[in-house]
């Protein structure tokens, strides 16, 4: 099992921030938000970490090295910013046909339980797992992709990216833990038309729509998508209040909100 850490966007929204640095070097707590990325991939004992850089990518190899907590690193450049698919298509090769714990270097997560996500994936014999977080404010939902499943398997039958209106109170994140396989499905993942690239959501889609087994699993109590100065103001602000705690158990998490019942 390796880690594999998207770090190449620049963070548009993040312009005045992000002018001549990496997105993920900026400090949150007192450090690199790629950090907590990588401190979780530690935590949830990985093999290996692969990091895909891009825009000023120097300033995350420089800091960190070719080793972080006794765990090697091995760099990709995607020298083409064409979204997330993309840049996990660049990590192929340096995957080795490995399974893979995935992270987005700008996501953040409070009192997180990689431990029991990881033993679900292997247990299970699943072919992918996708972390989520409950929300209260749905609008939240449209920021990331929405999914539909068996509440009593967590099983996923279907993903939205973006949805313009929520269908129940679960947001999807970036931390998935998937076989290598799932790069089958690479080539016939569609081109979304708004954003002119590949989205996750549809990737793993795919892979559903023929057949395989892919679960959905609460990982956090906090979540936080870095993608402006208020993104950063809140992250702090929680992290202050409730702390950063490694293999906490995970909420219940429904596979519908109150008054609903997705079928």
């Amino acid at each position: 099992m390796k880690a594999l850490i998207l770090a190449g966007g620049r963070g548009q929204r993040l312009q005045h921030h992000t002018g001549s640095h990496n997105k993920c070097m900026l400090p949150l707590m007192g450090k690199p938000l790629i950090q907590y990325s990588l401190e979780n991939a530690v935590s949830a004992g990985i093999d290996s970490i692969v990091i895909v850089v891009g825009y000023c990518a120097e300033d995350i190899i420089n800091h960190f090295g070719t080793d972080f907590q006794g765990t090697r690193i091995k760099y990709v450049i995607q020298s083409e910013r064409k979204g997330l698919v993309h840049a996990m298509e660049c990590a192929r090769d340096a995957l080795d046909g490995s399974s893979f714990m995935l992270f987005l270097a700008d996501e953040v997560f409070i009192s997180t339980s990689y431990g029991e996500m990881l033993k679900r994936f292997h247990k299970e014999n699943l072919f992918a797992i996708c972390g989520v977080v409950c929300v209260e404010d749905l609008s939240q939902i449209s920021k990331t992709y929405a999914l539909m499943g068996d509440d009593q398997t967590n099983r996923i039958f279907r993903l939205i990216e973006k949805p313009r209106v929520a269908i129940n109170n679960i947001m999807g994140t970036g931390n998935c833990i998937m076989r290598f396989e799932i790069f089958n499905y690479v080539e016939r993942t569609p081109i979304n038309i708004e954003r002119n690239e590949k989205e996750l959501p549809d990737l793993i889609q795919c892979a559903v729509d023929e057949g395989q087994l892919i679960n959905y699993f609460n990982i956090g109590q906090g979540y936080f998508n870095i993608n402006s100065p208020d993104d950063i103001t809140l992250a702090e602000e929680q992290l202050h209040d409730r702390g950063k705690t490694s293999d906490y158990p995970p909420q219940i998490c429904p596979a519908s909100a109150p008054g609903q019942k997705v079928k």
